[in-house]
């Protein structure tokens, strides 16, 4: 049985493929999920440790159930998932004598899920799906595939997740979709290319990790399906962002403390606002007596998200992937279909910010919370998937103008795979008698800017760093993974000493053959180093 874990930073999904109905289903988690509504059961990213030290946790719904979200207890954990694989700057909690970092925290949450799935569904040690975002590091996938290494599951792949939202509608042949995916921690458009009728002789593309026998190819059908993503951007924005600013708003107003409380107060008022123009809550302070009533409309919502620049940030990845998009000869009008997911994107003003580039026929939103992990399921039933690299990978030098390390590109973003020629450095010696050479790799986020996460307090946020700074995630700065060369006889500066070709494979792995030229060995032939996203 295949299954689908949609991990959010406000709620999280698992879906599963009926065999029975040969249709997707969402499932239930007793204790852990919360039906709203007319919406699907959702799991609310909510961690709250008990005991570090025993790793006894309680999460989801529980969490809510028993009160555990309303008190400043830096044993409560939400929005745990935007901190991780980030460079975190503020306290990290220490809980009976453990440091609990978001990595930890995460690692907690998804592993009693996936315990819960393996009681109720043992099928599930067969095959699973993780959805991530478009703009996550390998650090973090990295985290993931380590969770399912440590659970024994067989086979395990990832998709970015505005492509499982546009598998997830199940449109039309040959559409050229795009999916505004926005949720509670982040914002990811992707253009994508659902083609399901090609011909059977095409190679899978697409999966990220697997272990034990299986390959892709054992799960294509006579006539698969692709979906080829055409262009992508992201930015770490969402729900989250959005509930701070208005508990900052009527810290400013009315005096209100920021609490966990106050900020769930904030988040009930903006999903009212997406269904009415006018909210209300109360606020009672047991300890001090004093109430509250917290009221705001939807002109001065929407002020507050101009005041933050929100959607200035919208209209630069629009940009983005509308750029991506002309470079390939599409243009707007070409866009046959919006896909609208994730809570974020049910805001009016959002839509309406949609509307501003699109005609209201193109634009769907049925699907906003189910979308992403149904979509997921589609690698298993037929589907391949044709992507390119999202981050650029470069190598570290030192900069002498700027007297500082800098980054030079060497493979970049948009490179399709797996590639057909080799790119090739010629390196030599920087002092005499050098016994080694050491290369040290990195994955560098978009050039227009980057995004830091940082505390406020006891409240994780983020900050948008100035256009032109790049964020970099190096792979190898360890001792033992730097050095790429032994020189035998040693390097001397004035001439080439080694050729380095990279080349990225079927499955994203950056490989590299190292060639002494000196004496005309092959130091390394074709040796995986890591994994790119």
């Amino acid at each position: 049985m295949d299954i689908a874990i949609d991990f959010g930073t406000s709620n999280t999904v698992v879906a599963r493929w009926n065999r029975a109905t040969q249709q997707p289903e969402t499932l239930a988690l007793p204790g852990l999920s919360l039906r709203l509504g007319q919406n699907p059961p959702l799991i609310p990213s909510l961690l709250y440790v008990e005991d570090a030290a025993k790793q006894e946790v309680v999460l989801g719904q529980a969490v809510r159930d028993r009160g555990l979200d309303l008190s400043s207890d830096p044993r409560f954990f939400r929005n745990f998932k935007r901190g991780i694989g980030a460079t975190i700057q503020g306290f990290v909690p220490e809980l009976d004598g453990q440091q609990v970092t978001f990595e930890r925290a995460g690692t907690w949450f998804l592993t009693q899920i996936i315990e819960e799935l393996k009681t109720s569904y043992p099928e599930v040690k067969e095959s699973l799906v993780f959805t991530v975002p478009v703009d996550s590091f390998e650090i973090y996938r990295n985290w993931l595939g380590q969770i399912c290494q440590s659970l024994q599951i067989e086979q395990v792949r990832m998709l970015d997740e505005p492509t499982a939202a546009a598998l997830g509608y199940g449109l039309a042949d040959q559409e050229i979709l795009l999916v505004v995916d926005f949720g509670g921690g982040t914002l990811d458009l992707s253009l994508v290319r659902l083609d399901l009728g090609r011909q059977a002789n095409s190679k899978p593309l697409g999966f990220i990790l697997q272990w034990g026998q299986k390959s892709l190819a054992d799960s294509i059908s006579q006539r698969p399906k692709t979906a080829r993503v055409l262009a992508k951007a992201g930015q770490n924005l969402g729900g989250a962002d959005i509930d701070h600013w208005l508990v900052d708003y009527f810290a400013a107003t009315q005096g209100l403390a920021a609490t966990p409380l106050t900020t769930r107060l904030a988040e009930r008022l903006k999903i009212q606002l997406s269904l009415q123009s006018q909210a209300n809550e109360v606020y009672f302070n047991d300890e001090t007596f004093e109430s509250y009533e917290l009221a705001l409309d939807r002109d001065r919502f929407e002020l507050i998200l101009q005041e933050h620049e929100f959607f200035d940030r919208l209209d630069d990845s629009m940009t983005q992937v509308l750029r991506q998009a002309r470079q390939q000869g599409i243009e707007i009008e070409d866009i046959s279909g919006v896909l609208l997911v994730g809570g974020t994107a049910q805001i009016p003003a959002v839509q309406t910010w949609v509307q501003q580039y699109f005609d209201v026929a193109k634009i769907r939103s049925s699907k906003p919370f189910e979308a992403i992990a149904q979509g997921a399921l589609q690698l298993n039933q037929g589907v391949e998937l044709k992507d390119f690299l999202y981050h650029s990978y470069g190598v570290r030098y030192w900069d002498r103008r700027q007297n500082c390390h800098n980054w030079h590109p060497i493979v970049k973003s948009g490179q399709p795979y797996p590639m057909t020629d080799p790119i090739e450095l010629v390196l030599g010696a920087s002092v005499e008698g050098q016994p080694s050479i050491e290369l040290i790799l990195g994955e560098m986020g978009a050039e227009s800017g980057g995004t830091e996460v940082y505390f406020d307090g006891d409240r994780l946020v983020t900050r948008s760093l100035a256009s032109g700074q790049t964020q970099v995630q190096p792979l190898n700065d360890r001792e033992g993974a730097r050095t790429i060369a032994q020189l035998t006889p040693p390097g001397y500066p004035g001439s080439d000493r080694i050729k380095v070709l990279f080349q990225v494979d079927a499955q994203r792995f950056l490989r590299m053959t190292v060639e002494d030229l000196l004496m005309n060995q092959t130091l390394l032939d074709d040796q995986p180093v890591v994994q790119l996203s």
